[in-house]
């Protein structure tokens, strides 16, 4: 069965030290994530019990840590951790996961600059 229920954490800010370059990885930037997880979410409509969904409080978290962790040269490689971390969750069924990048070392003028990834339990 298809699940059609969602969690989305949009904007979530972190500090880390992504990038392919030195000045990257020594002075770091921020990061801003964000993600949307699908699942069935009607046990915990009819439980109204957060032990029955996924905490996006404690996701969030999760999620700060990752970035603000080990650091890696793309947004690619960021983007797959999250994703990986989150379809660990037993009741998340797939994972779209943006990272952004608004500081990245462009010489020209730009808003921001994102990899986006979608994944599925048991796809790869």
């Amino acid at each position: 069965m298809d699940v059609a229920d969602e969690i989305t954490l949009t904007g979530l800010r972190v500090f880390g030290r992504h990038g392919v370059y030195d000045d990257e990885r020594r002075d770091g930037q921020d990061f801003v994530v964000d993600v949307t997880l699908r699942l069935d979410t009607r046990r915990a409509a009819a439980s109204d019990d957060v032990a029955d969904t996924v905490h996006y409080g404690e996701m969030a978290e999760q999620i700060a840590a990752i970035v603000g962790g080990e650091p890696v040269d793309l947004l690619e490689t960021l983007a797959a951790r999250i994703a990986d971390h989150l379809l660990g969750f037993e009741l998340v069924d797939g994972v779209r996961v943006t990272v952004h990048k608004p500081q990245a070392p462009i010489p020209l003028s730009f808003a921001d600059v994102s990899v986006t990834i979608d994944r599925r339990r048991g796809v790869r």
